[in-house]
This record gives C-alpha cells, sequence and structure tokens, in this order.
C-alpha cells in the first residue's frame, strides 16, 4: 500500500518542477523559432543547417550533424529538401571519397544573409528584457543543467 505515498512524493518533488519549467521554456522557444523561420519557407531543422553553414566553406554531414540538433537519420532527408529548394551542394572531395561535403550556394548564402542576423534580432529583441548579470547567470545555469545529464 506504500506505493500510492512514494507516486506522491514523487509527483511533488522540486526537480519535477524545475523540469517542467525548464521543458516549457524550451516549448515556448521552439513554437515561437518556428513560426519565424517559417516566414523563409524552412522549417526549423533546414533553418538549423543553413545558419550551421553560413559563413563556412562547407562541412561534412558528421560536422553539420555534431554541430545542430538534428539526428543523423533525420539530417539526410534535410538536406536532400534543401538541395532541392536549390540552398545547397554536396560534393564529394576527391582525397576522401568516403565524406561528402555540404555547402550552401549563392542563392543559399543570400538566404542565410537574409535571415540569420533577422533571427538573431527577433531573439535579442525577447532576451533584451533580461540585464547582463541575468543572462549570464541563465546560461551558466543551463550549461551545469546540461553537464548533470
Amino acid at each position: 500500500m506504500s506505493t500510492p505515498n512514494v507516486s506522491q512524493a514523487a509527483a511533488s518533488e522540486p526537480s519535477l518542477a524545475t523540469v517542467r519549467a525548464l521543458v516549457r521554456a524550451y516549448q515556448a522557444f521552439s513554437s515561437y523559432s518556428e513560426t519565424f523561420v517559417r516566414q523563409y519557407d524552412l522549417t526549423s531543422a533546414q533553418f538549423d543547417v543553413v545558419a550551421t553553414l553560413g559563413n563556412t566553406q562547407g562541412m561534412s554531414m558528421g560536422d553539420i550533424g555534431e554541430k545542430t540538433l538534428i539526428t543523423k537519420g533525420t539530417l539526410t532527408g534535410v538536406v536532400d529538401r534543401l538541395e532541392r529548394k536549390g540552398l545547397v551542394t554536396r560534393e564529394t572531395p576527391p582525397e576522401n571519397r568516403r565524406s561528402v561535403i555540404v555547402q550552401l550556394t549563392a542563392t543559399g548564402q543570400q538566404l542565410f544573409e537574409q535571415v540569420f542576423p533577422a533571427h538573431i534580432s527577433d531573439i535579442k529583441q525577447h532576451l533584451e528584457t533580461l540585464d547582463a548579470s541575468e543572462m549570464e547567470l541563465l546560461r551558466v545555469l543551463l550549461n551545469r543543467i546540461q553537464t548533470l545529464f
């Protein structure tokens, strides 16, 4: 009969409220960000790849996967769709035929130069209500949470 008491104790654990707040904040940001990048006919994952490739000479699929929040299986489809839109190209370097380098096309670079600064400016407007010490504290705490898992 102790199971309900254990369940009740678990449900009232303070860390659960913290996790809920963290998840809700992420969901709110993610939803807002997705709506913003949709204006440019991009999904969040496509924007992530374009933003990652912007101002670079291109990257391997592995490097893109490490620098974005996109799983390897999903990344191939995202790059396929960006390629069909004319925003990226894939090249196989002659010195390493097992590697594929993804680069922004001129159109992709132009889109990056339009959408990336606009997105950063938009995020900045939302976050500038926090003062510098709050921003630093938030960054430190989020990094600390990341190390716990």
